[in-house]
């Protein structure tokens, strides 16, 4: 994995894909805040209202690291592409996206139950410069679809199974992706400050011996009645590290 740094923003990040990075660290003298918005945002009334927090803190548009987002149902291939070259626009703008290479972490998974009427923010991080912060980081979402630029359909994990033991394997993929993520960046589980999952499929087979043995849910486990974003995968997880977080209206 390449991990370039991001002096502008006072972060490294992994490379991915146009539409985000696979994750992201604060670089020394720096810290990560979460803010989670106690009700979803819709997408660009989202950013404005995060434009103007970074302002509150003095922070430029390019302290912005990583989201979470919510979106009404699982988008076809074509739709999540074209949804993501809507949202990489204001990323644009704000000195993120350069054309090809994205720093910013994501998530963005769709709830089963009450969706939001259109894409829209959950939560949101940002650097704060903290000459004696600890460590932090975000990890962005992966489902169990391998990496690649083939299809989502020719690179998913057991497609169209949703079976135990389908569901265990999608898991363990999905668990050793975070793995990789994490130690790319010189993080592992015990570093961890939360774990979540979002499938709408039984958890509870595999809890004990895949997820909580390996230590992934040593600060427990939230787990979101959500679908993964593109139609046909059926498992996901985040994870980060992160001391100061905050809830807002």
């Amino acid at each position: 994995m390449q991990i370039s740094d991001f002096p502008a923003g006072g972060y490294r990040f992994i490379n991915g894909v146009f539409q985000y990075s696979a994750g992201v660290a604060a670089l020394p003298g720096y810290r990560i805040m979460r803010v989670r918005f106690m009700s979803t945002v819709p997408l660009f009334d989202g950013f404005r209202r995060i434009e103007a927090i970074l302002k509150d803190f003095n922070r430029p548009t390019t302290a912005f690291c990583a989201c979470e987002l919510r979106s009404p149902a699982p988008f076809s291939e074509q739709g999540f592409t074209d949804f993501n070259k809507e949202y990489v626009a204001t990323l644009e703008k704000w000195k993120l996206f350069d054309g090809s290479i994205n720093p910013v972490a994501r998530s963005n998974v769709c709830p089963e139950i009450q969706p939001p009427a259109e894409p829209s923010f959950h939560a949101f991080s940002f650097s704060v410069p903290d000459s004696a912060a600890a460590r932090s980081f975000v990890i962005s979402g992966s489902g169990e679809a391998m990496e690649g630029y083939a299809s989502y359909r020719e690179r998913t994990i057991r497609r169209g199974e949703t079976t135990e033991e389908a569901m265990r394997e999608k898991a363990v993929f999905v668990l050793g992706q975070m793995e990789k993520r994490m130690l790319a960046l010189g993080f592992g589980w015990p570093d961890t400050t939360a774990t979540q999952v979002y499938t709408v499929h039984d958890l509870h087979p595999f809890l004990a011996d895949e997820i909580v043995r390996r230590g992934a849910a040593r600060c427990g486990l939230t787990w979101h009645f959500n679908r993964p974003p593109v139609s046909g995968l059926e498992y996901e997880m985040d994870c980060r590290g992160v001391m100061h977080e905050q809830t807002i209206p």
